[in-house]
């Protein structure tokens, strides 16, 4: 079934500066551990007839090692505003029910967490935050050249061909998987069930 989601995301883990992560490297949280909240805010969007345009989710993750390693847990959570039609369309899309990005990593997650339902918000610019419940993330970018901003290109599991790298102090304990944030990364995004074979792939 033909689907699109293009926006922008926020997101926060508990691995040191740089996540190694979206380089397939093994994750520097505490324990061993990535355990992170991606936020992302669907400007437009659908899945087939299903119009997914300002409804947002969170994506909560567990990577136990290196992403290509497997056993990932991961749960979503949908905000409470969207509609029952609307929210089946995300669970089913993140899952990789609907083919695409995210389907070429189903296989790589151990266990589904579920579906939860929560208010979300997510503010833009250059210092981007976002809410999810009780949970946040505040990203604060890392200073580049000439007043501009650090960024990572073309990583191998990269949300967007380019991203924003900073701090992003917040807590989570959606799931159950509890952790501070440390490592923050913002940017616009945009998957569809038709990619193109050269475009990044999901971090999903």
């Amino acid at each position: 079934m033909a689907w699109r989601i293009a926006g922008t995301y926020v997101a926060n883990c508990n691995c040191q500066l740089i996540c190694p992560c979206p380089v397939d490297s093994p994750p520097t949280g505490p324990d061993g551990q990535c355990r992170g909240l991606l936020v992302f805010q669907v400007n437009e969007g659908n899945l087939d007839g299903t119009d997914l345009g300002g409804t947002s989710f969170a994506l909560c993750n567990l990577f136990p090692s290196n992403l290509t390693a497997g056993d990932w847990k991961l749960g979503v959570v949908i905000e409470e505003s969207a509609s029952g039609e609307q929210a089946q369309a995300i669970e089913s899309i993140v899952r990789g029910q609907e083919g695409g990005p995210f389907e070429d990593f189903a296989g790589l997650t151990g266990e589904w967490l579920g579906v939860e339902r929560a208010k979300i918000s997510l503010s833009n610019g250059e210092t981007p935050s976002a809410t999810v419940g009780e949970a946040s993330v505040s990203f604060e970018p890392l200073p580049g050249p000439a007043g501009g901003h650090t960024t990572v290109k073309n990583a191998m599991f990269g949300f967007a061909p380019e991203y924003r790298v900073g701090r992003a102090p917040g807590r989570s304990n959606w799931f159950g998987l509890e952790f501070e944030g440390v490592y923050g990364e913002t940017a616009d995004y945009e998957f569809s069930s038709e990619m193109p074979e050269e475009a990044p792939k999901g971090r999903v």
